[in-house]
């Protein structure tokens, strides 16, 4: 993509963000989706990835924009004003996102882009475009334990003004446990991606380990791409994506989006980035039930996730 179609689908976000609204949820396969992203489902499955694309999956708000980052400068070799080129959303485009004319779609985006490209997506395994696997597509999933999840979705759902109004934290509790938020189930998404990870050779990490530990997740994103960095351009990357720097950087967070799309005043899109702020949130009372709700759905898996607190 030029600097002038970078330049052009910025214009077009200000141009048609009046036009901005919270969509309606429609489910597909079960699952809730947003009208626009459910109204383009066909043209969403059809799209045919090349092999050397990079395929990133999370449920909303478990490390997504932060490992798209990472495999940029990763494929750029911790190149920092390369990959201050364009906004986290042109460099790396939002699979199953349709918006009001005349902000491109995420589908229109990629077919502007030369291979390899980083592609991101918060589909479920069950709804991820057949050609991915077909193609063998390099692909990671990061998962973020449920409660940390849930808070970060909660937040960016009151600032986002193109998802459905969250209401209350403790009716938003009822909703992440009932799976009736965008892109539906934590539970199922995070099972779907684990039990087809060797099968389909998904690089499956956890947020909780990016934070404790960032070089090491870092260098193993390295490796299952193929890449050999030096251990300086990997230190570098490690600093370049702390969240301190991320939430500084104009092209990773979010700011070109307009306020009355994403309000930051209600909530920053990077708003603190933490293992464990889910216990400023939780009463007693949630948090019992919760976790019997947690060992219900989660019986049948034994998904290493940890709170490291």
């Amino acid at each position: 993509m030029s600097e002038q179609e970078e330049m052009s689908y910025s214009q077009s976000i200000q141009e048609a963000s009046s036009s901005i609204t919270r969509f309606p949820l429609i489910p597909i396969r079960g699952v809730p989706l947003m009208n626009h992203i459910a109204n383009n489902f066909d043209s969403i499955q059809a799209f045919s990835p090349d092999p050397s694309d990079i395929f990133i999956a999370t449920y909303p708000k478990a490390g997504t924009t932060w490992t798209q980052e990472i495999v940029d400068l990763l494929v750029h070799n911790g190149d920092a004003e390369l990959c201050k080129r364009a906004p986290t959303p042109v460099r790396s485009p939002f699979l199953e996102i349709f918006s009001p004319p005349p902000i491109p779609s995420g589908l229109e985006l990629l077919t502007k882009m030369d291979p390899p490209r980083i592609i991101k997506t918060h589909l479920p395994f069950h709804l991820v475009p057949p050609g991915f696997w077909e193609n063998k597509c390099k692909t990671i999933y990061v998962a973020r334990n449920a409660k940390d999840n849930m808070v970060s979705y909660f937040y960016f759902d009151k600032m986002n003004m193109t998802q459905p109004e969250p209401g209350p934290w403790g009716g938003y509790v009822h909703k992440f446990m009932r799976g009736e938020l965008s892109w539906g189930s934590w539970y199922d998404h995070v099972k779907g991606y684990w039990v087809e990870r060797e099968k389909r050779n998904i690089l499956y990490l956890f947020f909780e380990d990016i934070k404790e530990n960032p070089r090491r997740e870092i260098e193993r994103i390295m490796r299952y791409l193929d890449l050999s960095l030096s251990d300086e351009v990997i230190s570098r990357i490690v600093e370049l994506t702390s969240f301190k720097n991320m939430k500084e950087n104009p092209m990773s967070n979010y700011t070109c989006i307009p306020s009355n799309v994403f309000d930051q005043s209600v909530s920053p899109f990077m708003r603190k980035g933490e293992v464990g702020d889910w216990k400023n949130h939780f009463t007693p009372e949630q948090l019992k039930m919760f976790d019997e709700d947690y060992e219900k759905q989660m019986k049948d898996v034994d998904i290493p996730f940890r709170s490291l607190i």
